[in-house]
């Protein structure tokens, strides 16, 4: 890697999407979570369809979003019009500053707890993990050997959102199953959002100006996917999703917690096959099973507007999340914050407020007035004389992958 190699391209490969950020990482300052350290943001999305599109925003030199659409027929493709559009704004894969390519990668089991440099190895380790995360570790693979093809000889990086979570203890990460079926087959609690959850619990802790080491935050990220995570001086000792990203809160289209055995009785009851329960679980449960509707904003215009439905999504979703900020609560032991995190958990203030209502016992409160600014700074919304402060904290994934990336190849 050369001297001026300071950049670090940033790829999240879904299934028929590629997110990318391209980062100038020279700058501390730059990088603090400003647009400044930001070269180029964008979006491919519906890879493999006639419609799909691309959307390509340069910052560095503050041009106007591009947006094209047309056929693009895989990942492969997709990351060549990026590279495209990149070299377009004299910031391509082939620059000398490019120092290396971070790549999210979903679950990376117990093997993987730091960022790691993809090798051959490290390739055949994600792939087996394909049965644990048959929804994201494929696609992940996908932009990992694209980026690999298109530059061999850059160092490739995986950042994966299981990390974070490694450090929860085996009583709060192994279910209470046999030991020897669960060792097998790898059935155990991986958690995921990790990048989410340790950005954010190291931003809170700095809004609080104090070391991470000295505070203990509930993270809650609240998106279309959610989560929660208890932690303890920096490190994650409980995290609400599990072997998959179905288990914990409510979710746009996720179920969340639910008894194993409504599984059995819809195969045995209702003749549903394994598939489909799965597609149910995931895909139409959450709010948008509950109401219809998996956009936050939405539901509460419903609500507004007196719609019994809309309402009765609202208290469930709150519910769960009012109980895994109790529990996790239990086991903290001391509670220094709680911090909103993630598109519902950054924009909607009713949720915020709804979740903390009647847990002044517990030190929780949030102030009304502050509660309702929006702002993409982080900032306190908890009074002055709330013992646990509550934060919102605009998380920034791709800022914390590009920051470990950057750290492991200058290491």
């Amino acid at each position: 890697m050369t001297a001026n190699a300071t950049r670090v391209l940033v790829l999240n490969s879904g299934s028929s999407s590629l997110k990318y950020q391209l980062l100038d990482m020279s700058d501390t300052q730059s990088t603090g979570g400003s647009a400044a350290g930001r070269l180029a943001v964008g979006l491919v999305e519906r890879i493999g369809e006639e419609t799909s599109r691309l959307a390509h925003t340069p910052l560095a030199t503050g041009g106007d979003k591009r947006e094209t659409e047309g056929p693009i027929a895989d990942h492969e493709a997709a990351l060549k019009a990026v590279a495209a559009e990149l070299a377009a704004d004299g910031l391509g894969l082939d620059s000398p500053e490019l120092a290396a390519i971070g790549h999210r990668v979903v679950h990376g089991g117990l093997k993987f707890t730091a960022p790691t440099v993809i090798d051959d190895a490290v390739l055949k380790e994600i792939e087996r993990l394909v049965p644990v995360a048959p929804l994201h570790n494929p696609a992940n693979l996908i932009g990992i050997r694209t980026a690999q093809a298109l530059r061999p000889d850059l160092p490739q990086v995986a950042v994966f959102d299981t990390a974070f979570h490694t450090t929860m203890p085996e009583y709060a990460a192994r279910y209470a199953i046999d030991v020897a079926t669960a060792d097998a087959h790898r059935i155990r609690r991986y958690g995921f959002h990790g990048t989410s959850h340790a950005y954010v619990s190291r931003k809170t802790a700095a809004l609080l100006g104090k070391d991470p080491s000295e505070v203990n935050v509930i993270v809650l990220h609240l998106g279309n996917g959610a989560s929660a995570s208890a932690v303890a001086g920096g490190r994650c000792v409980d995290t609400s999703m599990g072997l998959t990203p179905l288990e914990g809160l409510v979710m746009g289209t996720r179920s969340g917690d639910i008894d194993p055995a409504v599984t059995f009785h819809l195969k045995r009851v209702a003749g549903m096959s394994t598939d489909e329960i799965d597609v149910l679980l995931n895909k139409k449960s959450g709010l948008v099973g509950l109401c219809g509707d998996n956009d936050m904003r939405e539901i509460r215009r419903r609500i507004d507007e007196g719609d019994e439905r809309a309402e009765l999504a609202f208290d469930i979703y709150i519910h769960r999340l009012k109980k895994y900020i109790g529990a996790y609560t239990a086991v903290l032991g001391r509670v220094d914050a709680v911090a909103f995190t993630a598109g519902v958990g950054e924009n909607a203030a009713p949720v915020r407020e709804a979740a903390l209502a009647g847990l002044e016992e517990l030190g929780m409160a949030v102030d009304a007035s502050l509660n309702a600014v929006r702002s993409d700074e982080p900032r306190l919304i908890s009074p002055e004389y709330a013992r646990v402060a509550v934060a919102v904290v605009p998380t920034d994934e791709e800022l914390e992958i590009a920051q470990q990336t950057y750290a492991l190849v200058n290491a």
